[in-house]
């Protein structure tokens, strides 16, 4: 009977006393199954032997008699793993039949008097199911009984496998680092541009047991496919003598943009393989790849060099430690080839020197002419600064008149949309309350566009792909010029993201879109073309309004009518237009220059009659990844029962706003200004929302008002209000982390629907 059956040992085994499992398996055996014979018919010499290897914290077993069966200590049954407690009682060549051989050796040694000793063996066992390889410290004894001869053997046991392992990872460590030391010390000094690339692709196939690696150079053709070879490692060259350039396909396209590593334990399995005709996969006669790991090679100003690529016949070769490698050896070979590429650049540079040292004399032949242009060109960039102040004076005229302007259409907005519900089932009263809204509408969105210009907007910007974000409004753009107008979208590969406010690049390119449209009344072509670019010193001095650096350029060109100097001049001018009254406001584009420079950007225009106009906006670099847009939820207009307290020095803006709220059923508590609405709030009386205008009159503004609201009442949800921000929660042009704002005028389903918001918001908090 087997001790998992439940039987209970036997209480006068004194040599068990020891206790532990094994001391209870043992006592619960039924030992008459077995050559040993029932335990109280034991010799001393096995039951001494067993209560040694009882009180042993080390793994020990004994192999009793010519079978060896096995009785072991609580140490070896955790060395057993899966095997134990089925040991308990067998043979051990049937226990461990994977290494019966091994055992039998032991045991015709042990069973002749001899002794064995092995340091780190090693042994291929199944210890959880499937083969296992391990390594042991073993020494073998022979047990002698009452007669003094040998009965048996005891095996010390002690596993070695994570030392050996251990060992093996700090060899294999030390030989990367010196792979990684000795390419990154040859390329560092090496200015050859091949035998750098050469290099490195040595390097990546040594540290991945790749069959084959190659390196190629992000060198598009005219139809922005093909890419060039350069450099190949682990198979000739004439393996891929007989194939074209690889094209833009899907596996190949994330390494050139620098996306970042490709690693596929399988690249046939891989849903990006086999997408590209013609060959929808690798062409016939490529050399087999199953394992594929490809890392992209980005220079210091982020420009993707190229890319290398390594691959291997059997699938699951390449693992994460090797893509850790390889994006080492890529950093080091961008810098080498950067460095070749400035001592390149620099080898060009002195020749150009002496060149212009050998023109020197012949220009200066030229010098009266050259001054007379230097003049010119000075006074143009004269002008252009005028023209530039003049706009700054205009924007803040343009900002100031949009507070006050919107406060007055907040009160005008809010009572007609009360009436509203005291007009309903008035069919000519709801006529004309709809009509006025409409010209609410209308003045808010001058009111915006005004805001715009003056670069007062309240900014919400995110780190955007420019090239993503324009593809998603394809359908867009076409149903907005209409069907008569070809458009097409020039994105270029590698492109860098930029900070900007979504729904205002979003408007600016709609409104850049449409005067294109109104340009072209007989149809035409407009170009969308996003691409990198840096503005010099050179260009700055030409256009003083620019910053060098680098930038995303989203250009939008027309094949229209074009523009006159004289209109040129004046394109960005608030309420300008050269088209017929009734047909725009003439803040399109002025719209469009001041969110650009809002954003710390720059807008160039080129234009000429009868061959149409190019914008260019520079909008500028973010090195943070992209974030998430997430679309607004807008769903049904909805109030609540809340307490809200509403903080607004406009006497009739309050009253129309606490009637508001009111009707959507929310309690409402109202204040005059910061100090008035801090006193409620000390009052203790229970707030859910503070809904507070930015710019009140007194000595607390509205910024701390919320600071010592929260502090009083931590659970308290936010909402700020205002017409115009200044700078109280809008900084750099962008509004503060976490402050949520409804501008003025709004609507009262935008009150409810934010109202909601913030409620949700607080809630998620906890």
């Amino acid at each position: 009977m087997r001790a998992e059956e439940g039987v209970s040992p036997v209480n006068d085994h004194t040599f068990l006393r020891v206790g532990g499992e094994l001391a209870r398996l043992i006592a619960a055996y039924d030992w008459a199954l077995t050559p040993l014979g029932p335990i109280d018919a034991w010799p001393q010499s096995l039951k001494s032997t067993i209560s040694l290897i009882l009180h042993s914290p080390v793994p020990i077993v004994t192999l009793w008699g010519e079978l060896g069966i096995m009785i072991y200590n609580d140490a070896y049954s955790l060395f057993a793993g899966g095997r134990h407690p089925q040991l308990l009682g067998s043979e051990v060549r049937k226990g461990w039949p994977e290494v019966a051989d091994f055992n039998d050796n032991v045991m015709k040694v042990g069973l002749a008097g001899k002794t064995l000793a092995y340091l780190d063996q090693e042994l291929v066992l199944h210890r959880s199911g499937k083969p296992e390889r391990v390594w042991m410290n073993l020494d073998y004894s022979p047990l002698i009984n009452e007669d003094g001869v040998p009965c048996g053997v005891m095996a010390i046991v002690v596993e070695t496998t994570a030392k050996i392992k251990a060992e093996e990872a700090l060899r294999n460590e030390t030989r990367l680092l010196q792979i990684l030391n000795r390419t990154g010390a040859n390329i560092a000094a090496e200015l050859d541009l091949g035998k750098v690339v050469q290099m490195v692709t040595d390097a990546g196939v040594e540290l991945t047991g790749a069959q084959f690696g190659a390196f190629f150079y992000n060198v598009l053709n005219k139809e922005g496919e093909s890419y060039m070879l350069y450099a190949l490692s682990g198979v000739d060259k004439d393996a891929f003598s007989k194939f074209p350039m690889p094209r833009n396909t899907a596996v190949f396209e994330p390494t050139f943009k620098g996306e970042g590593v490709v690693l596929s334990h399988d690249i046939i399995a891989d849903p990006r393989y086999g997408r590209n005709a013609p060959h929808k996969g690798m062409p016939k006669g490529h050399l087999p790849v199953r394992s594929y790991l490809a890392v992209p090679v980005t220079s210091r100003t982020g420009e993707v060099l190229g890319g290398l690529f390594f691959g291997h016949n059997e699938p699951g070769k390449f693992q994460p430690d090797h893509e850790t490698l390889l994006v080492g050896v890529a950093g080091q070979a961008a810098t080498a080839i950067d460095n070749a590429r400035l001592f390149q650049a620099a080898d060009r540079e002195l020749t150009v020197r002496r060149n212009a040292e050998e023109a020197l004399q012949r220009l200066n032949a030229t010098l009266e002419q050259r001054v007379l242009d230097e003049i010119a060109e000075r006074s143009k960039t004269e002008e252009q600064l005028r023209q530039s102040q003049k706009m700054e004076a205009l924007g803040q005229l343009t900002g100031g008149v949009a507070h006050d302007f919107n406060n007055l259409l907040q009160i005008i907005s809010g009572n007609l949309q009360l009436l509203a519900k005291d007009m309903a089932g008035n069919a000519r009263g709801e006529r004309r309350i709809e009509n006025a809204l409409a010209g609410v509408s209308r003045g808010s969105k001058l009111a915006s566009q005004l805001l715009a210009f003056g670069r007062r907007q309240a900014l919400e910007p995110k780190v955007v792909n420019i090239g993503r974000f324009i593809a998603g409004m394809g359908d867009m753009m076409r149903r907005t010029i209409g069907e008569s107008i070809e458009i097409e979208i020039v994105r270029s590969g590698g492109l860098w993201n930029t900070l900007i406010d979504p729904a205002q690049i979003e408007n600016a390119l709609l409104n850049l879109a449409i005067n294109a449209r109104d340009a072209m009344p007989d149809g035409g072509k407009l170009t969308i073309e996003v691409g990198n670019a840096s503005l010099d010193d050179a260009y700055v001095r030409r256009n003083p309004e620019a910053e060098a650096g680098q930038f995303v350029m989203l250009a939008v060109t027309d094949t229209g009518t074009g523009m006159t100097p004289a209109v040129l001049a004046q394109a960005f001018e608030p309420f300008f237009s050269t088209k017929s009254v009734g047909r725009g406001t003439g803040l399109g584009l002025s719209m469009v220059y001041g969110f650009v420079r809002q954003s710390g950007g720059h807008v160039k225009i080129y234009s000429e009659v009868g061959q149409g106009t190019t914008v260019k906006l520079y909008l500028p670099r973010a090195q943070q990844n992209e974030d998430e847009l997430i679309e607004t939820d807008l769903g049904p207009t909805i109030g609540g029962t809340e307490t809200i307290l509403v903080a607004e020095d406009d006497e009739e803006v309050r009253a129309t706003v606490v009637e508001m709220l009111g009707d959507l059923g929310y309690r409402v508590l109202k204040a005059k200004d910061a100090a008035s609405a801090l006193s409620i709030i000390e009052s203790g009386v229970p707030i859910d929302v503070l809904f507070t205008d930015v710019v009140m009159p007194g000595p607390l503004g509205s910024p701390e008002l919320a600071r010592q609201a929260r502090q009083r009442l931590p659970q308290i949800a936010v909402l700020f209000t205002s017409g115009y921000t200044e700078n109280a929660i809008v900084h750099g042009g962008r509004l503060d982390p976490g402050v949520e704002l409804l501008s003025k005028p709004y609507q009262r389903e935008a009150l409810a629907r934010k109202i909601r918001h913030i409620l949700a918001l607080r809630r998620e908090r906890g």
